[in-house]
């Protein structure tokens, strides 16, 4: 597909060959006779699948649309797009890093004030956060460290690839739902769905219709709370499946097809056949009984930026509140600052003065939808997730590693010690991918820390 002038924005730049035929096919296989090649040669007459997908939605069968896949380019986007983008689990996505990319030029968006001086003031102080931002880099900080600075307006670029199901999920959320009261993003999606109309027809047969009523937020309006206690824990464990272990060790039995139920409670009663079974489990690359336990988590304190490294865990549960919630003085710091008084307090200062101009343009009357621009990367917010025990491995693997970005590991580190204490057998056996599989994957990125990490983490 052509690429070539187009502005910033979101385009399809990719869709699978068979395009509608495929959704078609899959429409007529359940009721047709015939080989499924021979049904899909029936399949290439534009308007009759268009015609047949139309009326297959309408009653409900969407998943025949999940075999139409759309390749998704989101250009020079506010992070406030990407953000909102990453949390549909089902879609895939590939995001420059500010880990590691410099992003003191990457520009940044500006929202229709329809108020000249506001918009100058605006650009103002975004120009001297992204100042801040290349002072702190050119004075020995880590672009990790500097960007909590960046302010939630700087420009994203990203890859994103979902099938047609999850494509018009998120279409719905941006045009009627809860990304629409955001110009950005509901601009996008009337974009993206004119686009993908022209493609798809049929796909996106009478969508206007179907979702003008949707509503895909909470009301808790009627709520009335009683008082002002604050919960300050930064990690909390809300739920947990009791007696981890051995519901894991009885599903892994009754799983192998050799035992019953009564002989899986009989066996698991050996605490040491139990630590053995999730030995043999947790040494599988298919440990399905893991999923048989969960954990939900509060986490507090997390940084918007991240936020996003939680987001990516596709496998979870996550739910994360309306960014506008944000207090907009909480804020991290990181741990290298914190012996630097100078850079601490320019830092300090793009915080403090940002939440001043949040302050002066909602007394100004600027809607406040558009003031989640003025949040900064560094601003806090409390989660929730849920992940059952086989996320939980990959999730430690990764994020108790020492390569981990510093603040994933303190939160993972947080929630590993809170699993220890209620399911010690099980969780002992969790870490980062050095402890446990007992060999450092990262080859020339290794920390070279292999026996701390051995001796940490097997305590």
């Amino acid at each position: 597909m052509d690429v070539l002038n187009r502005k910033d924005g979101a385009y399809v730049i990719g869709i699978s060959s068979t395009n509608e035929e495929i959704c078609a096919a899959s429409g007529r296989i359940s009721t047709q006779k015939g080989t499924a090649l021979e049904i899909y040669d029936k399949s290439h007459d534009k308007v009759k699948n268009a015609s047949l997908i139309g009326k297959v939605t309408a009653s409900g069968h969407t998943s025949t649309l999940e075999h139409c896949y759309f390749n998704l380019a989101f250009s020079n986007v506010s992070v406030v797009v990407e953000q909102f983008m990453i949390e549909f689990r089902l879609a895939s996505f590939t995001v420059q890093s500010r880990r590691y990319v410099d992003f003191s030029d990457c520009g940044y968006y500006v929202p229709d004030f329809g108020n000249a001086e506001i918009t100058e003031k605006f650009v103002s102080h975004m120009d001297y956060l992204f100042g801040e931002y290349q002072y702190l880099v050119d004075n020995g900080v880590a672009k990790e460290d500097a960007r909590f600075v960046l302010p939630y307006c700087f420009r994203s670029n990203f890859f994103c690839s979902l099938n047609a199901r999850e494509l018009i999920l998120v279409l719905k959320s941006m045009i009627y739902g809860r990304g629409s009261k955001y110009p950005e993003l509901k601009a996008i999606g009337l974009s993206l769905y004119e686009q993908c109309k022209e493609l798809t027809p049929g796909v996106f047969t009478d969508f206007e219709k179907r979702n003008e009523n949707t509503k895909d937020t909470y009301d808790l309006s009627f709520i009335k709370c009683h008082t002002d206690a604050e919960d300050n824990s930064d990690t909390i464990l809300i739920s947990a499946t009791p007696d981890a272990e051995t519901v894991i060790a009885k599903a892994a039995l009754i799983e192998s097809g050799e035992y019953s139920l009564a002989q899986a409670e009989s066996i698991v009663k050996d605490k040491e056949n139990v630590s053995r079974i999730l030995d043999s489990v947790m040494g599988s690359s298919r440990p399905r009984a893991l999923e048989n336990a969960q954990f939900t988590f509060k986490l507090g304190n997390v940084s918007l930026a991240c936020l996003t490294h939680f987001t990516r865990h596709r496998m979870h549960s996550i739910q994360i509140p309306d960014l506008n919630t944000c207090n907009r003085n909480a804020y991290i710091v990181p741990p290298a600052l914190k012996d630097n008084a100078e850079l601490l307090e320019r830092y300090e200062s793009c915080f403090r003065k940002t939440a001043e101009l949040y302050e002066e343009l909602k007394a100004s009357g600027i809607d406040n939808n558009l003031l989640i621009y003025c949040l900064l990367s560094g601003n806090t917010i409390d989660i929730i997730s849920t992940m059952n025990a086989r996320e939980l491995l990959l999730f430690f693997r990764l994020r108790t590693c020492t390569r981990a970005q510093w603040e994933i590991q303190i939160h993972a580190n947080k929630m590993l010690d809170l699993l220890k204490d209620i399911s010690p057998d099980l969780f002992s056996k969790y870490g980062p991918s050095c402890y446990v599989a007992k060999r450092c994957p990262e080859g020339k990125f290794s920390c070279g820390r292999f026996n701390e990490m051995m001796e940490k983490y097997g305590k």
